[in-house]
């Protein structure tokens, strides 16, 4: 017969092994319905789905029309869009809407510029927010219904203006650049999302 220590013993072995079994079931199933529940959240990493046909191949995206007094900005917005589409995408950029899966058509109605931020000393503009209102539409070339539509897309974003006035015009290009691929970065994105 044990002796009382040995019963003592194994009855404390057989209780580290319950509690032990016991928790790695209960982490377990903890794990499981963690996953199952965030399985089907719908959650997705920005940038990686696509509310657009997946049966489309070629897209056309014609110049847009400039409602503004601003010299060639539909020129460079289309080109920072059609450069946007060509890095994020698989689709193949065509000129002619005829010979495309789907067309991208695109029309900036205003730029209004707005001082945000004053040089205290010399009291001169230092930051601009400069706001772009956009009417597009993306349909696919057999649909009279647009798969992403908005009459009145607005963008903003803060510029900054250097003090000397000589290299204000030097720095007049690069800012439409950077305004323009800032524009587009959101413009497609907003498409490939469906927002």
């Amino acid at each position: 017969m044990p002796s009382r220590n040995n019963r003592r013993s194994c009855r404390r072995d057989e209780r580290t092994r319950l509690r032990r079994g016991g928790s790695l079931v209960i982490s377990a199933g903890t794990l499981l319905v963690a996953a199952l529940a965030f399985a089907g959240c719908g959650y997705h990493v920005a940038g990686s789905g696509s509310a657009l046909p997946h049966q489309w191949t070629t897209l056309a995206v014609p110049t847009f029309k400039n409602d503004t007094v601003q010299y060639r900005i539909e020129q460079r917005f289309t080109e920072a869009v059609i450069r946007e589409f060509i890095t994020r995408t698989k689709y193949r950029i065509v000129s002619d809407p005829a010979s495309a899966d789907a067309v991208l058509r695109g029309e900036i109605l205003s730029i209004d510029t707005s001082p945000v931020l004053f040089d205290a000393t010399t009291g001169q503009v230092t930051t601009m927010l400069v706001t772009v209102h956009a009417k597009i539409a993306l349909s696919g070339a057999d649909a009279a219904k647009p798969v992403y539509a908005n009459n009145d897309m607005v963008f903003r974003s803060e510029y900054q203006i250097p003090s000397n006035v000589n290299t204000f015009f030097q720095q007049e290009d690069p800012a439409l650049e950077r305004m323009a691929r800032d524009f587009a970065s959101n413009l497609v994105a907003n498409i490939l999302e469906g927002f």
